[in-house]
């Protein structure tokens, strides 16, 4: 476990948890944005893990970044760590999932939908403010054309309209929501998912949709190609995992 009082780290065996403790808003500043680029590179570093959990404590998930980060001195800093987060989460290979109650708004919403899954708590409001003060969204501009397409996204982006939970599942932006009070038991149930399959595999698969997202379809197809003969099929998990499908058995993987 982490001893930063703003984001909390918990390892297990495959699974690190990585929770914002500033309650209740878990608004970030320079220092937690520091606390948590550290936190994610840290899951970096263990390649057998199967799935990293992002939630929060408190009322909201994360109400964006700090008004005062944004001006004077601290603006190209607040900048710069904000950005930092994204890389470390953009490289993290293993399977991420966001935990979200209450708002996420702002950076919050940036955070939690650059994770692979998204399950927020009915109730939960998702959504990008930030042109109702004067800035705009650096990460959603990148991101939200990705998951709830170029038009509905310039849409969200130039008006700022805050989505209740299940109009934001209903365009892509959340992937599941579920009912006040179960958000940790579902999250678990999802992460219990990957538990089952192959760390490398997992690490390959999301590999393998990051570098041909967007591609025309030969070259799309070229690109997997490449990973499947040089990378996949040379693990000792994918011959496992065929082995067991024929033998009838449950694979034992080696995540490697």
């Amino acid at each position: 476990m982490s001893a930063s009082p703003l984001v909390r780290v918990v390892e297990d065996v495959d699974v690190v948890r990585i929770t914002l403790s500033r309650p209740p808003l878990n608004v970030l500043n320079l220092e937690m944005l520091g606390d948590l680029v550290s936190a994610l590179e840290l899951a970096t570093q263990r390649p057998a893990l199967k799935a990293v959990i992002l939630a929060a404590e408190g009322e909201a998930f994360c109400a964006g970044v700090a008004i005062e980060e944004h001006l004077g001195d601290r603006a190209k800093p607040m900048w710069e760590s904000f950005v930092a987060v994204f890389h470390a989460l953009r490289v993290l290979e293993c399977p991420t999932v966001a935990a979200v109650q209450g708002a996420a708004l702002g950076g919050g919403a940036e955070l939690a939908t650059s994770c692979d899954v998204v399950i927020a708590e009915h109730g939960a409001t998702l959504g990008q403010p930030e042109i109702r003060a004067g800035v705009f969204a650096p990460i959603a501009l990148l991101h939200y054309p990705l998951r709830v397409g170029p038009a509905r996204a310039l849409r969200l982006l130039l008006t700022g309209e805050v989505l209740d939970a299940a109009e934001a599942h209903r365009i892509g932006l959340v992937d599941r929501v579920v009912p006040p009070g179960t958000l940790a038991e579902v999250v678990e149930a999802e992460v219990s998912r990957f538990r089952e399959l192959s760390a490398v595999v997992l690490r390959l698969t999301k590999r393998a949709a990051r570098e041909t997202v967007g591609l025309p379809f030969e070259e799309g197809l070229a690109v997997l190609e490449e990973l499947n003969h040089h990378n996949l099929m040379t693990t000792a998990d994918a011959e496992e995992g065929l082995r067991a499908l024929a033998e009838g058995r449950k694979p034992v993987w080696r995540d490697r």
